[in-house]
């Protein structure tokens, strides 16, 4: 019998969904990033993955979620930035992270409703990037690293996170959190993934049964969680351990209707139907 795969994107904001589920008895990890485990649920290499919003919501009528797990964040979600060195008004040039397409739609949605039209090119790298564009998307691991690089200290509160910086001689670096940027727009969560198999084939009970159990043990035992991913990318451990509590991993009503705006938004239907699991 082969195993059950699981995509999984190697996000620290995903860990605390994984950190305690183990691979063996019957279940198997496939990492990527979260454009390969997009692709790969549609291909069919993994049966159950962590994938974008943005892409469930486009391939609604081949993908199904689960009814209660999620990747979302109310207000600033710290991994999802837009790092720019002209004001937001006067953008003109931005570079686009390779990784993720939610992200990415959400940054044109939330330019497009200020009437702001810059020039996008998806390009690969970090904040070298800002010699040749005003501003770089980034996610994930790479964002909250590069973020972490720029506080001289943490703060004690969330109300005192710096959202300006010295940038290349001496000049302003803004970083714009986008989900910050949804939440004054709309005062609603933003949902950045889900799990979800194809629509042919409903998931095991017995693996959602282990998915639920390991949520449990990762939220209880945040503190480990957050140690480890710390130290797996060179961050504070009192950041990190801030950065995880901050996300709602249960896909609760204001987060569902958060993705049923996000879908409105963008022009798309939201199909609000989940697995009975």
């Amino acid at each position: 019998m082969p195993d059950y795969v699981l995509g999984v994107p190697r996000y620290a904001n995903s860990a605390p969904l994984y950190h305690f589920l183990e691979e063996g008895d019957g279940i198997a990890f496939r990492y990527g990033v979260p454009t390969e485990l997009n692709r790969w649920l549609l291909e069919g290499s993994v049966d159950l993955s962590l994938v974008s919003s943005y892409f469930y919501l486009a391939n609604a009528e081949k993908l199904r979620p689960l009814p209660d797990f999620s990747i979302a964040d109310l207000g600033p979600v710290y991994s999802v930035n837009l790092f720019h060195t002209r004001p937001w008004q006067a953008l003109r040039r931005i570079a686009l992270t390779t990784e993720s397409a939610t992200s990415v739609r959400l940054l044109q949605y939330l330019l497009e409703s200020d009437g702001l039209s810059p020039e996008y090119t998806r390009e690969q790298g970090g904040l070298e990037l800002l010699e040749r564009y005003d501003g770089v998307l980034l996610i994930g691991d790479r964002a909250i690293a590069t973020y972490a690089g720029l506080l001289r200290h943490i703060p004690e509160s969330v109300h005192q996170v710096p959202r300006e910086f010295s940038g290349p001689q001496g000049s302003p670096l803004w970083v714009s959190d986008l989900s910050m940027r949804w939440y004054e727009r709309t005062r609603l969560p933003f949902v950045f993934a889900v799990w979800a198999t194809r629509r042919s084939e409903p998931p095991p009970p017995e693996v959602v049964r282990r998915l639920r159990a390991a949520r449990s043990l990762g939220l209880g035992n945040l503190a480990a969680v957050a140690g480890t991913e710390a130290q797996r990318l060179g961050v504070p451990e009192r950041l990190m351990q801030h950065y995880l509590w901050n996300f709602r991993y249960h896909l609760e009503a204001p987060d569902r209707l958060g993705l049923e705006t996000f879908a409105k938004a963008v022009g798309m239907t939201y199909p609000g139907d989940y697995w009975d699991v």
